[in-house]
């Protein structure tokens, strides 16, 4: 009996991304046993089944310079950056072999020698230099974390000048948006790319899945697996199912729930603590969450221990900022207000908010307090995080409509939403100045909610 592997997540996966990379090449955590089957001609083939590889995710494809689909273009051994990090989040060289800091806007980065494109081209700088000035062309983010002002390209060595000093350079230069693809070549109709990576995509669907071959020339050693194939199952109870029977010989995204399942022979589970939040975005246009008191009140109404501990079954931790502990600048440096639905009940009627026809909820001028939260089912956390605030804050007479939704980015667009729940890895880049650029001012691509913060602003 061949043994079962599961991408186990811990507020979801930076370093389990790392970790995939390594078990479609062979390495990482499977060592050297060969997994998957054989086919008829005896090529190695292996059944993948993940949650994540869709637009819900704005994982559309494999282009790294579309969304997020850098993050499908690394998973699946198809792209690789020039900076990665280490399992202890040490940032090191991948396709780069080294760096040098000129001056506060200059940076040298030297590369590699010896590795091709799957389309047969040669890694030098000149090809670095189309794909980052073609990232920073159609990517909102990347030309914000960036700032690249020009680029320079001298046979192995890429020297970049940026618009104003960028202290992470090399930092942001790791995020999956960063993988290096052969812009000769180009970018197919359906977002398939040329990468350095130990495999490449045959075969690209949206919302479904794609086949993978290996890279018969991979610079980095012989992929051990000849083809896998990537279903997309957003579901998890089908996900569940799926690697009971066989159909699946790894999984990424199973629900919670599901893993009691799987922790015996002949399944293994790795997982690994990372930096992914859920987090929830408050409108600032819903009149409601304009009173910093009605704010407070449904922060102190979430009982996030009670949900990370049962819910989760003890698979993550009640966050007090979006960094966790085990960050230099994580939650033991950041004290917040904790579950407290008599506090919460308080503010609310500070705030003008009571229960004055008895029917459970807190009412203004006629109307109960009803908030619609929005989030999508993808991450199977999410819906049970809904759940769980819907109760909670039902609790303090707050009205809870849930709309769980693959669409949830058109309702965003469309503003029909008052508090927003997602997840996010929060310092992909090992820098926690990320998730304040991404999130948190005016002009941040992710700012849905329109926060404003002076201090912010200011920094």
């Amino acid at each position: 009996m061949r043994k079962k592997y599961l991408q186990r997540k811990v507020w979801g996966s930076l370093l389990a991304l790392t970790l995939s990379i390594g078990l479609l090449s062979g390495c990482g955590s499977s060592g050297t046993e060969n997994t998957g089957g054989e086919s008829a001609s005896g090529e190695k083939v292996f059944y993948y089944g993940d949650t994540t590889f869709n637009t819900e995710n704005d994982e559309a494809d494999v282009n790294p310079h579309n969304g997020y689909s850098g993050w499908a273009c690394i998973r699946y051994g198809i792209g690789e950056t020039l900076f990665r990090y280490s399992d202890s989040m040490e940032l090191e060289p991948w396709l780069a072999s080294g760096y040098e800091n000129v001056d506060e806007n200059t940076w040298r980065i030297t590369l590699k020698e010896g590795i091709q494109f799957t389309s047969g081209r040669s890694l030098d700088a000149q090809a670095v230099k189309e794909c980052l000035e073609h990232l920073v062309e159609v990517h909102a983010r990347a030309k914000g974390d960036l700032k690249i002002e020009e680029i320079t390209a001298e046979d192995m060595t890429l020297t970049i000048t940026t618009s104003e000093p960028v202290p992470a350079l090399m930092n942001y230069l790791a995020d999956p948006y960063g993988c290096i693809i052969d812009m000769e070549t180009g970018i197919t109709e359906d977002g398939n790319v040329s990468g350095t990576g130990p495999y490449t995509a045959t075969e690209v669907n949206t919302d479904q899945g794609l086949t993978l071959v290996k890279n018969e020339d991979y610079w980095d050693g012989t992929p051990k697996l000849d083809t896998i194939y990537v279903r997309t199952i957003t579901d998890g109870d089908t996900l569940t199912m799926a690697l009971q029977s066989g159909e699946l010989d790894a999984a990424y995204g199973l629900p919670y729930a599901s893993l009691p399942l799987f922790s015996e022979a002949p399944y293994t589970i790795s997982s690994v603590e990372t930096s992914r939040s859920f987090f929830a975005q408050m409108n600032y246009q819903t009149e409601a969450l304009q009173d910093e008191k009605v704010r407070e009140a449904i922060a102190m109404g979430i009982d996030k221990e009670g949900f990370t501990s049962v819910l989760l079954d003890g698979n993550g931790t009640a966050a007090a900022g979006p960094f966790p502990s085990s960050f230099a600048f994580g939650d033991d440096t950041v004290i917040a207000p904790g579950y407290d639905p008599e506090k919460a009940r308080e503010l609310l009627e500070e705030a003008g908010w009571t229960d004055t026809d008895g029917n459970g909820y807190v009412d203004k001028n006629g109307k109960d307090l009803t908030l619609r939260w929005l989030t999508y089912p993808s991450r199977q956390e999410l819906p049970l995080l809904a759940e769980s605030v819907q109760s909670t804050l039902g609790d303090i007479g707050i009205k809870v409509e849930v709309n769980s939704t693959a669409n949830h980015l058109d309702v965003l667009q469309r503003g029909d939403w008052d508090i927003y729940a997602s997840a996010f890895v929060c310092a992909p880049t090992g820098d926690p100045e990320y998730f304040f650029t991404t999130h948190c001012l005016d002009s941040s691509t992710h700012n849905r909610g329109g926060y404003h913060s002076d201090r912010l602003e200011e920094l």
